[in-house]
């Protein structure tokens, strides 16, 4: 069985894999993330990696283990996954987690994310 598009999603940003979050995200995917002390935005891909692996998540950040990914009953078109995660910061274990919003049906063209920020485990 083929996982979901937000299911993909979560694992590429797990993964910190860049192609495999590229291959989820339109070409002119509309993007909107919330932290605990900043407001994001873009238009494509290069804005959404650039954001998720150049500001949110550091080079030096290591995902230990996907706690859960979980997704809900979508809301008319729109659909919604969260995802918690286990780092390894240079700061020391953290969690995190975020929830997701996006529309699209082959890639994700209107995406929404607030994240928990980086908590002390």
């Amino acid at each position: 069985m083929t996982d979901s598009l937000g299911a993909r999603f979560a694992h590429a940003i797990a993964a910190k894999d860049e192609d495999a979050l590229r291959a989820v995200l339109a070409d002119d995917v509309d993007f909107r993330g919330l932290t605990p002390g900043r407001t994001w935005e873009g238009t494509g891909p290069d804005d959404v990696v650039e954001v998720l692996f150049g500001s949110w998540f550091e080079p030096e950040d290591e995902v230990e283990r996907v706690i859960d990914i979980t997704e809900r009953d979508d809301v008319a078109d729109t659909s919604h996954v969260s995802y918690r995660l286990d780092l390894v910061t240079p700061t020391g274990p953290r969690i995190t987690e975020q929830q997701a919003y996006y529309r699209g049906a082959d890639t994700i063209e209107h995406l929404r994310i607030m994240c928990s920020g980086f908590r002390p485990r």
